[in-house]
């Protein structure tokens, strides 16, 4: 290490140590050799540098005295100063990131992406002129004070209008962080708390409101935005069934793509409604939405053996969010996917995907050839996709590749 150190030293399995210097910023509480040493004289969420057995410096973290992460590396340089000018650079790294990727579409963007921008735990979406702020690390909501004007402060310094940020921190995981769930605005000096809760955003030419107080997650998914687009131009003269719609991003896309006629459902009332009130507000007629479980509404179709639909979507919420329950979610998986299939005619398309990272590709790719050959139908693939480039994946973290999408046709 090149200067004198004042944090504290966790010392590291030679696991740990590999994992670290492969570029995986997590250290795991098994992995800590001298935790008896360091608990009682560190405060929860403060820095410690990392250092292997014999000393080498591995990187600069937070603790978290209650998560199995208990270190989240945010910098491997040892002459880094974790002061205000270190975190400002990282947030400008970051907006300068998304505008130069997303272009016009950094008005609706994933502006933080937790690890893959280096700040473990945090999430904030822009939803034009509002931000919505996730924090699910204790080192990340210690910070927050500091953090979150200075978010504020790079964006309206550079032109954009932002009239606050809200925080949805009602997800049960900070519960793991020992952290208390809640939501509402973050007093920012000097800006006036809003008083209007949706935000109204237009991607692929398609205006949304955002609830981005009572939606799922913090309002809007933001990370299938050019999957949708891919969706819209395949669409054009077919009949959609579009599963799993949620606020009916991609049933839009298909109707407004050309398609003839396009069916939503969600099992979720409130969302089928916002689903209906965003199709209004696009002046959108050849469209409708169901409120129906869609293992339900498959297998009736199923049943009946008539070819309604020759294009099929399905965006199902992560049927798994831990390793314990991959094989459960397989058997959803391949159920939905088995029975768009048969569902189709031959000549039809299927546009599918997993938005858990438990699901690895190749588990995923694996389902999906189960369920064709159930089926008794072959795959003609169109397109493989991933996630919106606001969403980047960091090679080093498998974590942050998690979205799979494919577009097929049957043949």
């Amino acid at each position: 290490m090149k200067q004198e150190r004042s944090y504290p030293r966790a010392i590291v399995t030679k696991k740990a140590q590999a994992a670290l210097e492969a570029g995986h910023p997590w250290v795991y509480d098994t992995e800590l050799l001298n935790w008896g040493e360091l608990e009682g004289k560190i405060e929860n969420g403060s820095l410690a540098d990392v250092v292997s057995e014999k000393g080498k410096y591995l990187g600069t973290g937070f603790i978290s005295f209650n998560s199995k992460i208990r270190i989240r590396i945010i910098s491997r340089n040892a002459n880094d100063r974790f002061d205000e000018a270190f975190f400002e650079r990282r947030v400008r790294y970051a907006w300068e990131y998304r505008k130069t990727v997303m272009g016009e579409d950094a008005e609706a963007c994933r502006l933080i992406f937790g690890e893959a921008d280096h700040f473990p735990g945090l999430t904030v979406d822009r939803f034009g002129d509002v931000l919505v702020a996730q924090t699910l690390s204790y080192g990340m909501e210690r910070i927050k004070p500091l953090l979150f004007p200075l978010i504020y402060r790079v964006l309206t310094e550079d032109g954009q209008k932002i009239r606050g940020i809200y925080e949805r921190n009602d997800a049960s995981i900070r519960e793991l962080e020992g952290l208390e769930q809640n939501k509402g605005w973050f007093g920012l000096e000097g800006v006036p708390e809003p008083q209007s809760i949706p935000a109204v955003i237009k991607e692929n030419g398609i205006e949304y409101e955002v609830d981005f107080e009572n939606g799922q997650k913090t309002g809007f998914f933001l990370d299938q935005k050019y999957n949708r687009r891919a969706v819209a131009r395949i669409a054009k003269g077919r009949r959609v069934l579009d599963c799993f719609t949620n606020t009916g991003s991609f049933a839009l896309n298909a109707a407004l793509g050309g398609a003839e006629r396009v069916c939503g459902v969600d099992i979720s009332a409130s969302a089928v409604e916002a689903a209906r009130r965003n199709a209004e507000r696009n002046n959108v007629k050849n469209i409708d939405f169901k409120n129906e479980d869609i293992f339900d509404l498959l297998a009736s179709l199923d049943r009946g053996g008539e070819k309604c639909y020759d294009f099929i979507i399905l965006d199902p919420p992560a049927f798994t969010k831990s390793k314990k329950t991959v094989e459960s979610a397989m058997r959803g998986y391949k159920e939905i996917n088995y029975r768009a299939m048969k569902l189709l005619p031959r000549g039809g398309y299927l546009a599918t995907c997993s938005c858990s990272h438990f699901m690895r590709e190749d588990m995923f790719v694996k389902m999906l050839r189960a369920a064709a050959a159930d089926a008794a139908v072959e795959l003609r693939q169109i397109e493989a996709r991933q996630q919106a480039p606001d969403h980047p994946i960091l090679w080093s973290v498998p974590e942050t590749n998690y979205l799979k999408f494919y577009i097929f046709q049957i043949v």
